[in-house]
């Protein structure tokens, strides 16, 4: 029979109020409490880094586990176990003393035991003429019946938070693969795009994934690659889609105009004559007078729209009827975004020569998305424009910051 709720520790070693609060804490807990000790041993293992513990303490909570009889903690009974350092060494498998007794002090800070300190520090028991135990000086394990449950469900976290890990991972190296796989089979087929810029996506995204990562820091970069694959397969099927497209026309002998087109990709000249128009065409657009700052059209080989228009939605408001839905309405909202800005028709014109219409209609966007950030949109519009031109510059790396960004806001709205 133990009395009193509070023991302090023999000798030199302090009292802190965290072991006064967890020691009454357990004193008001015990009634009716039982656990099978090793089931709870099981569950203490699995939730060690949790706790705080290493291996050796788990070695340590064994052997003291061996001395108490019964399979069954119960704390309507003593729970108190009082073997010697010399004995808990030989069950620890010869655990030196210094070694075993800093582990006992982690068990004891991680609130698993308890001490019942006698008045000269060792361990043992007073018994009854019946050789019952009627005081204990040694080790209480009461938290361990206490704690039960609180444990159980400490463990069942570890496990479901492993699981999770290893499903993250596992869907990360799918992306990779797919990923990887989609951009060679691009390069090596001579599919359009810029698929540099996209590899150069792909190599920084790993770039920025630790070699011992945590669970977060997986998932952000699975986000950033399942972003980065979607992006590769609509640019690979709005491809298809136009070669598809042109092969129907070309089959069925017709040739189809428009003026307004559903698709940036112009059907291919296929005789001599239209292709030196086409050159010539080319050259006129060069060359000719772009005065009135409404962009030529060219097909476009970096960036997907619809990546563009995720990465820049405020764009949008200024297309026909509040809308995008092809690239020339890109351009015609960047070139009225250009002049809400106070951006110059000459630092536009300079963009479209060094970047290409797309590509300038592209930066406007960005520069629209962050301009409560830009003090000078057409100074900034000019840097971007010298950049380029010296090959220091590429929308990329601007474009999938946007991404990540609005799409870290929108799960914060969320």
């Amino acid at each position: 029979m133990q009395t009193g709720h509070v023991s302090t520790p023999f000798g030199r070693r302090s009292m802190t109020l965290a072991l006064v609060k967890g020691q009454l804490s357990i004193a008001e807990s015990k009634a009716q409490k039982r656990a099978d000790k090793w089931k709870v041993f099981r569950d203490i293992s699995e939730a060690r880094e949790r706790l705080g513990l290493q291996d050796r303490a788990l070695a340590v909570l064994d052997a003291l586990l061996t001395f108490f009889p019964e399979n069954e903690l119960d704390t309507e009974r003593g729970l108190i176990v009082f073997p010697s350092n010399g004995q808990l060494s030989l069950r620890a498998h010869g655990m030196a003393e210094t070694t075993l007794r800093r582990h006992l002090a982690a068990l004891v800070e991680a609130g698993l035991i308890q001490r019942r300190d006698s008045p000269n520090g060792k361990r043992y028991a007073h018994r009854d003429r019946d050789g019952e135990i009627e005081q204990a000086y040694g080790f209480d394990l009461a938290p361990l019946a206490v704690r039960s449950a609180e444990l159980a469900q400490l463990a069942q976290d570890v496990v479901a938070e492993r699981i999770r890990f290893r499903r993250a991972k596992e869907a990360l190296t799918i992306c990779r693969r797919d990923v990887r796989k989609l951009i060679t089979a691009a390069i090596e087929e001579g599919a359009s795009g810029d698929w540099e810029v996209v590899e150069g996506t792909y190599v920084g995204i790993l770039g920025r994934l630790p070699r011992y990562a945590t669970r977060q820091q997986v998932e952000s970069t699975l986000n950033e690659m399942e972003l980065l694959r979607e992006e590769v397969l609509n640019q690979l099927e709005i491809q298809m889609k136009a070669e598809t497209t042109d092969g129907n026309a070309i089959q069925n002998g017709r040739h189809i105009q428009n003026s307004k087109p559903e698709s940036i990709y112009e059907l291919e000249p296929s005789s001599e004559k239209e292709q030196g128009e086409k050159l010539e065409q080319e050259r006129e657009t060069q060359t000719g007078d772009r005065a009135s700052g409404q962009p030529n059209i060219e097909p476009i080989k970096a960036f997907p729209l619809g990546m563009v228009l995720r990465a820049c939605p405020q764009i949008s408001d200024y297309g026909p009827g509040g809308s995008i839905e092809h690239w020339r309405e890109l351009m015609s909202a960047a070139v009225v975004v250009r002049s809400m800005l106070g951006v110059s028709p000459s630092a536009y014109e300079e963009a479209c020569g060094a970047m290409g219409p797309e590509n300038a209609a592209v930066a406007m966007a960005c520069i629209l998305e962050r301009s409560n950030m830009i003090n000078s949109p057409g100074g900034y519009l000019r840097d971007l424009t010298k950049r380029s031109e010296r090959g220091e510059f590429s929308l990329g790396p601007m474009l999938m910051a946007l991404l990540k960004n609005n799409r870290a806001g929108r799960k914060l709205a969320g």
